[in-house]
């Protein structure tokens, strides 16, 4: 229940961040984008007091971690993954535009004597 209430708080809180943006729509942009910071922080903070909070912050971590694991594919790789996927795609276009001519023909011209002209 209590887990409840302080996630129903950290709402309240982010509601309140974003209804302070517009009820200081006469300063400057800066102090109403503070106020939504201030509101995202403060309703982060307090739902991460909450069970769930703690695991979804926790998972968070665990990914970060997973993600600097990654091995990324160099400039060289990334540009010849691209190029193929490029000629991939003109071949593909190629075919396809093919076959739609030669049903065009095989049944306007062919199949029901539509010779165009």
């Amino acid at each position: 229940m209590a887990d409840k209430l302080k996630f129903a708080l950290a709402l309240a809180l982010l509601a309140a961040g974003v209804a302070g943006f517009y009820l200081l729509g006469e300063q400057a942009l800066i102090v109403r984008v503070l106020a939504v910071l201030a509101g995202l922080a403060a309703a982060a903070a307090t739902a991460r007091a909450t069970e769930p909070g703690r695991q979804f912050f926790d998972f968070s971590k665990e990914a970060v971690n997973e993600a600097r694991k990654v091995v990324w594919p160099s400039r060289k790789e990334t540009l010849q993954t691209t190029g193929m996927v490029f000629a991939f795609v003109v071949v593909m276009a190629l075919f396809l535009w093919l076959a739609d001519k030669s049903l065009e023909w095989l049944l306007y011209d062919v199949v029901l004597g539509w010779k165009k002209s």
